[in-house]
């Protein structure tokens, strides 16, 4: 059985959209939060990204995250380097200072949890040039 690359058949719901962070994006997110408990240093929860979507550029500061794709295919990539294309089952680890994005493919759903320590800041979009020469 051949899975589409439209939906999303995974274990955890999508989440509602992610409004609190949509300046950060360009096109729409999802965020289901797993573990939100302020004695811990993490924060683990699952993110929905629709075709196409994507964050901005930015860099953990005093953390890290790991990304732990659950389904659909997406894009992650690292300041100066190739972006690299992610599905089920991939695993990305984000450390301290590294200048990133991450996002959806421009025709699948893209889904994945993230561990994440720190705090984010946030730089500019990843642009429309940028985005249309990666290709699935």
């Amino acid at each position: 059985m051949t899975k589409s690359k439209t939906t999303l058949e995974h274990p955890f719901e999508r989440g509602e959209k992610n409004e609190a962070f949509a300046a950060y994006f360009t096109g729409q997110s999802y965020l289901k939060p797993l573990v939100d408990d302020p004695t811990l240093e993490i924060s683990v929860g699952q993110v929905t990204f629709e075709p196409g979507c994507r964050n901005h550029w930015h860099i953990h500061r005093g953390g890290y995250q790991i990304l732990l794709v659950t389904d659909g295919e997406g894009w992650y990539q690292e300041m100066g380097k190739p972006a690299r294309l992610l599905r089920s089952g991939d695993t990305v680890v984000t450390h301290d200072g590294v200048k990133h994005w991450h996002g959806a493919t421009s025709d699948s759903w893209f889904s994945h949890l993230t561990i994440t320590a720190g705090t984010p800041d946030w730089l500019e979009p990843v642009s429309e040039r940028e985005y249309d020469l990666l290709k699935t």
